[in-house]
């Protein structure tokens, strides 16, 4: 690969012919990057265009402290840029301290690519995905996420090595959303018992729990099934009608529109679609004591944190209940046990605990707790 200096800071990148234009995402924003509320000192943010393959996409680098940052690839139709960079330096600060509060030797980071997965998703703009994955020289590990699949993963390693998750037979982890699955539920099982005063057990049976789950993706279907093992009950809600017919059938669960699954009554919300769900509107419309889901960026601002402690609902962190997936990446290699990483994510639901009471000693949001927690172990790092 052959890298020259372009006009205005920006770097050219040609592989066969193929051109990525990569600079500084910081030139896409009168007044920089320190002008947005969501910068919070990233180290390096960077935007690359493809146009023979339409790729548009970001890639924020939090923090290293830790180790090379490694965080999933995003594919979402964002409505701007601004609004794609916006959640790729959230993204990237949660996966910062997501891997801090989970004890991982990995650094914060995250990508996302404009464009609807269904339509736009090709084998050539994942592999210029890559080759811009790749131009970091391995400060930024790439994996799935919302949008991607570990098929993906596949394509996208014909350009780069620095990449996780990949196939079992690509001598990856696979799929993380199991593991991720396994650990929210032990974050819902952590949560139930500290409202009732119990040791946590994630063995638990949930006979008398209701749980409203939002969204059946790969995590939100899986956590289905723990859940239904269980033998909690489900009220369930997605965009995709078919999904949720599933999940009546198979789980015996309780189907509601997506606008409604705010207003139900239940003992544990679990928001497992995308972020911002959680809202001065949606949180003053809840009828359960306690959250914890796999969704990213849950709140929609830090206020929400404070709204839902005054409301006496218990919030367990997104980054925090969501870690799952992270653990089963780090413990990728040719000594990978699927055993291991789950009983890692059993730690979720104690790492929850130590969150809970300290809140309530010292009159903070779970939120504030969780990110002090984090930013202690990136300072130690």
């Amino acid at each position: 690969m052959e890298t020259c200096d372009s006009p205005g800071g920006a770097r050219s990148e040609t592989q066969g012919g193929a051109d990525l234009n990569i600079i500084d995402a910081a030139e896409l924003v009168d007044g920089g990057l320190e002008s947005l509320a969501d910068f919070r000192e990233h180290e390096q943010v960077l935007h690359c265009r493809h146009e023979a393959s339409g790729l548009s996409a970001f890639i924020g680098v939090h923090s290293t402290e830790l180790g090379p940052s490694l965080g999933g690839c995003r594919m979402w139709p964002y409505d701007s840029e601004i609004e794609a960079l916006t959640d790729v330096l959230r993204l990237s600060m949660a996966m910062s301290f997501k891997h801090a509060v989970a004890d991982n030797p990995r650094g914060g980071g995250k990508a996302v690519i404009i464009g609807d997965p269904k339509t736009d998703k090709s084998p050539e703009l994942l592999r210029a995905f890559g080759r811009f994955v790749d131009s970091l020289g391995g400060a930024y590990i790439t994996a799935e996420d919302v949008g991607t699949a570990v098929e993906d993963m596949h394509i996208i390693r014909e350009a780069t090595p620095h990449i996780a998750g990949l196939p079992v037979e690509d001598g990856g982890s696979g799929d993380p959303s199991p593991v991720t699955a396994y650990g929210v539920f032990c974050a819902i099982q952590a949560a139930v018992s500290h409202t009732r005063g119990n040791p946590y057990n994630p063995r638990a049976p949930l006979a008398d729990i209701t749980v409203a789950l939002q969204g059946l993706g790969h995590v939100g279907w899986c956590l289905a099934g723990h859940l239904h093992e269980a033998r909690a009950k489900l009220i369930v809600s997605d965009i995709d009608d078919a999904k949720a017919a599933r999940a009546c059938e198979e789980f015996g669960a309780t189907s509601v529109g997506i606008g409604e699954v705010f207003d139900v009554e239940a003992d544990v919300f679990a928001p497992c679609a995308l972020g911002g769900v959680l809202n001065k509107d949606t949180v003053a419309r809840l009828r359960t004591p306690i959250i914890a889901g796999g969704a990213n960026n849950q709140l929609a601002d830090e206020e929400m944190a404070r709204m839902l402690q005054v409301q006496g609902i218990l919030y367990a962190p997104d980054y925090v209940a969501n870690a799952g997936g992270i653990i089963n990446i780090s413990y990728e290699g040719p000594d990978y046990s699927l055993d291991k990483a789950l009983r890692h994510a059993e730690r979720i639901g104690k790492t929850l605990i130590e969150i809970f009471h300290v809140a309530e000693r010292e009159g903070m949001t779970t939120a504030a707790v969780a990110d002090r927690m984090a930013m202690e172990r990136l300072g130690a790092g």
